[in-house]
């Protein structure tokens, strides 16, 4: 089953790191994900930069409206996110909790199984 793991945290904190916090960081993230990697079951993984760099498009009346941000009324935002491609849920539970416990920045992981689409396939 393929899982989504979400990473959220407080950007300030996050990128706020000097150089030297994020490279160890860093090393002890790659330490826990080396081995689901080699493995197989690891696939893409992605830090997102803040949300002070996104753009929204929301529905409008007649017309989509792009706008600066998410403008989310909350203080945690979604920082990354892991691919994994495990058997059951509670291996993607430990590896999450794994994850927490050499991330300072986190504040929570969510998980939520997903399906892979990949338009203009054509199946025959």
């Amino acid at each position: 089953m393929l899982y989504a793991i979400l990473c959220y945290a407080h950007e300030e904190t996050v990128f706020a790191w000097s150089k030297e916090e994020e490279e160890a960081v860093m090393g002890r993230l790659r330490a826990v994900q080396e081995p689901m990697a080699r493995a197989g079951r690891l696939g893409p993984v992605g830090r997102l930069m803040p949300t002070t760099a996104a753009t929204t498009v929301r529905k409008g009346r007649e017309e989509p409206l792009v706008v600066d941000g998410p403008f989310a009324e909350t203080k945690e935002a979604l920082l990354g996110f892991y691919t994994v491609d495990v058997d059951t849920l509670e291996e993607a539970v430990a590896f999450s909790k794994e994850l927490s416990k050499v991330n300072p920045g986190s504040t929570s992981y969510e998980i939520r199984p997903f399906y892979v689409f990949h338009p203009g396939e054509i199946k025959t």
